[in-house]
C-alpha cells in the first residue's frame, strides 16, 4: 500500500536552488515522496546524489525512487524504482529486487497502463494531463476522461503526471487518482518549501473526495 500522494520528481535544471536543498525544503513543507530522475547525470554523479538524498529522505521518513537504474536503486537501499514504458520490463525489474522494493512505471496512453499492470507495477503514472515542456515528447495531453476509464481498469494506484498546478489539481484529484506527481510546480517556485506546503494539502483533498464511485484502488 502506498503511503504518499504527492510525488515528487527530480529535475535540477528547473529547480530554484541545487538539487538536495531543493529536495529537503520540499520535504520540510510536507512531501513525502521522491523520484530521483537525473537522466543526463554520468553513473558515479548520480549515485552520489541519490546517496544524499537516500540521507535526507531517511531524515523525514520519506520514500525514495530511482528512475530506470535498478542497480542504484539497489545500491543505496531505495524504497522503490521508477521504469519508464521503454525500460527494462517491471517483471524482469522484480526479479532483481524482489518484494523489497516498489515498482512504478511510466505511461502515456490506456495500452501502456494496462501492460504495466500485467507486468507487475505496484503503481503507474498516466499523463500527461495538461500540456507541459517536459511530457512533449509524448504527444497531446490526454485530459482527464482516459484516466477515469482506466481507473475503472486497471487494479493498481494511478498518479496522475504533466501539467498539473494549483488552478487544476482539484479537479485532477476528484477524478479519482491516487495522487498527483510533480516536477516545476513544487522545484521552479521561488518558495519550495511553501509551494510544497500547499500542494501537500492535496492529500487530504484526495481523502475528502474518496467515494464508493471514484475511490482509487
Amino acid at each position: 500500500m502506498l503511503d504518499f500522494r504527492i510525488y515528487l520528481i527530480t529535475d535540477r535544471k528547473v529547480a530554484t536552488k541545487p538539487l538536495p536543498e531543493a529536495v529537503r525544503l520540499a520535504l520540510e513543507g510536507g512531501v513525502r515522496c521522491v523520484q530521483l530522475r537525473e537522466k543526463d547525470l554520468p553513473i558515479r554523479e548520480l549515485l552520489a546524489l541519490a546517496q544524499e538524498l537516500r540521507s535526507i529522505t531517511r531524515e523525514f521518513g520519506a520514500k525514495l525512487f530511482i528512475n530506470d537504474r535498478v542497480d542504484i536503486a539497489v545500491a543505496v537501499d531505495a524504497d522503490g524504482v521508477h521504469l519508464g514504458h521503454q525500460s527494462i520490463p517491471a517483471n524482469a525489474a522484480r526479479k532483481v529486487v524482489g518484494t523489497s522494493m516498489l515498482i512504478g512505471v511510466s505511461t502515456h496512453n490506456l495500452e501502456e497502463a494496462k501492460a504495466a499492470v500485467a507486468g507487475g507495477a505496484d503503481f503507474i503514472t498516466f499523463g500527461p494531463i495538461f500540456e507541459t515542456p517536459s511530457k512533449v515528447k509524448y504527444g497531446a495531453p490526454v485530459g482527464l476522461n482516459d484516466i477515469k476509464q482506466l481507473i475503472v481498469d486497471v487494479a493498481v494506484p494511478i498518479f496522475a503526471i504533466g501539467g498539473i498546478n494549483g488552478g487544476n489539481i482539484q479537479q485532477v484529484v476528484m477524478s479519482g487518482v491516487a495522487g498527483v506527481a510533480m516536477i516545476s510546480a513544487i522545484l521552479a517556485a521561488p518558495d519550495i518549501k511553501t509551494a510544497a506546503s500547499k500542494f501537500a494539502q492535496a492529500e487530504k483533498i484526495i481523502e475528502k473526495f474518496r467515494c464508493s464511485d471514484c475511490a482509487p484502488r
